[in-house]
């Protein structure tokens, strides 16, 4: 199993995502379970996964007042996910409440605590983007004041594009401080429709602690061997 790869299980029904996690759970370190399929299928079925010894990155990017991000937090926790995610850019009383809240209810109910990571700017922006919702820093410079804030709040790391993880290396010095990267497309695909991307091996040479890879995976005509080969990519360039 390689711990790195996260695969995205994007599809519409439960039926679908429990066949894709038979057949990838030896290759997959993670499975990400984000708003379709959560929507779809509902908390049950994270528990379910979880309960097959699946690890879950829950991706529902909380982005809400501090105390309703904070009982959220409290309720990804309970589900026993590995990883899970809330918007940096819901500032710095948000995160920090959401950071205290899962490692409360990890502690008093005796649970693990899982990783909790901001996420950034989304693969899918691009300075176009940022002006349209009045940023006006340039997409590198918000990334890396959106890492900070999120290391400064106590979060265990951040979502980023490969291209930006040499920029948040350089900005938080945090031994341990994870990056997870979406965006990441084995050479023979398309990019759909994320503008930041790269290989599985030039994200883990960057420097990513894990990657997400869902539609190269899921979309193509033998799903495991895709996941083996982004596997091997990723071996070969450590």
């Amino acid at each position: 199993m390689n711990n790195k790869l996260i695969i995205a299980l994007d599809v519409e029904t439960a039926d679908e995502a429990r066949r894709l996690f038979s057949l990838l759970g030896v290759e997959a370190g993670m499975f990400k379970i984000g708003s379709q399929l959560f929507t779809a299928a509902g908390p049950q079925f994270v528990r379910e996964i979880v309960a097959q010894g699946g690890r879950v990155f829950l991706d529902l990017k909380f982005h809400d007042i501090p105390n309703t991000v904070a009982s959220a937090c409290r309720e990804a926790v309970r589900l026993g996910v590995s990883l899970f995610n809330v918007h940096a850019s819901g500032g710095g009383e948000m995160m920090r409440r959401a950071a205290a809240a899962a490692g409360e209810t990890a502690e008093r109910e005796g649970l693990p605590r899982p990783a909790l990571v901001g996420v950034t700017v989304l693969t899918s922006a691009d300075a176009s983007v940022l002006a349209e919702v009045g940023v006006a820093r340039a997409l590198g410079e918000q990334v890396q004041s959106l890492a900070k804030l999120a290391a400064s709040s106590g979060l265990d790391g951040v979502v980023a594009s490969p291209h930006e993880i040499a920029l948040v290396r350089a900005v938080v010095a945090r031994e341990n401080f994870l990056l997870v990267t979406p965006g990441v497309r084995p050479s023979a695909s398309t990019h759909d429709d994320q503008k930041r991307v790269m290989t599985p091996a030039e994200a883990v040479r960057a420097g990513a602690d894990y990657i997400v890879v869902g539609r190269a995976i899921l979309n193509a005509t033998d799903p495991l061997r895709a996941a083996r080969e982004i596997v091997a990519e990723m071996e070969r360039a450590r």
